[in-house]
């Protein structure tokens, strides 16, 4: 009888932790979708989604995103829907359109595909409007790798390209792409943690805890 009544109390605890889960993603992504691009990529304050990322990371119910039992979840095509302190394209542009004014961020994705053992290929883009100059795409490959820690990852970057995808403004025009490897000697890594996953959305953090939400688009 005890077995049961514990067990009973254990179900109630993780459907009500489960509800409020579903409470806190709804309303973190009604404040989002509140958000033009450039407030929710650009560095700009909002303490409240802040709040509620943090309080959806107490509720993680994928806590060890990179085990073998998870890591496919992880894996796939994601958009960054929000970024607590900027990115590191927005973080100089905001600088920038102080001067240049009228640069615009359209979208900022990321795929990631399963690769050999404890190892995820990453790659990171952004497409950008720039005054005169069209619509340009940035973007960055690198790699992921793990240890014991199956939440957190350490990630390097290989290569980084740009290519005009609507140049002057004009649809159809197709440019080749730059692509420009970063020699081994000169790649650095980077810590990133996995906060929070479930089959929407997840959440990444960087050493300096810049939070990052990305969701399935």
């Amino acid at each position: 009888m005890l077995i049961k009544f514990t067990y009973q109390g254990r179900y109630q605890e993780i459907m009500e932790n489960d509800g409020g889960r579903l409470g806190l993603k709804n309303e973190l992504l009604q404040r989002v979708a509140a958000l033009d691009v450039q407030q929710a990529l650009f560095p700009s304050p909002e303490p409240k989604i802040d709040q509620l990322v943090q309080q959806l990371e107490m509720l993680n119910p994928i806590p060890n995103p990179l085990s073998v039992n998870h890591v496919d979840d992880l894996c796939g095509n994601w958009q960054l829907v929000y970024a607590s302190r900027g990115t590191v394209v927005t973080r100089p542009l905001a600088s920038i359109s102080e001067v240049w004014g009228g640069i615009k961020i359209k979208r900022v994705w990321q795929k990631l595909v399963v690769g050999d053992r404890n190892h995820i290929c990453a790659s990171n883009g952004a497409e950008l409007q720039l005054p005169l100059l069209g619509n340009w795409q940035i973007s960055a490959d690198g790699i992921w790798t793990w240890g014991d820690n199956q939440q957190e990852a350490m990630v390097s970057f290989h290569g980084f390209s740009v290519q005009a995808v609507k140049p002057l403004g004009i649809s159809g025009l197709n440019l080749p792409k730059l692509t420009i490897p970063v020699l081994e000697f000169l790649r650095k890594q980077a810590v990133w943690i996995t906060s929070y996953l479930d089959d929407e959305i997840r959440v990444g953090k960087g050493a300096t805890g810049n939070m990052f939400v990305f969701r399935r688009p």
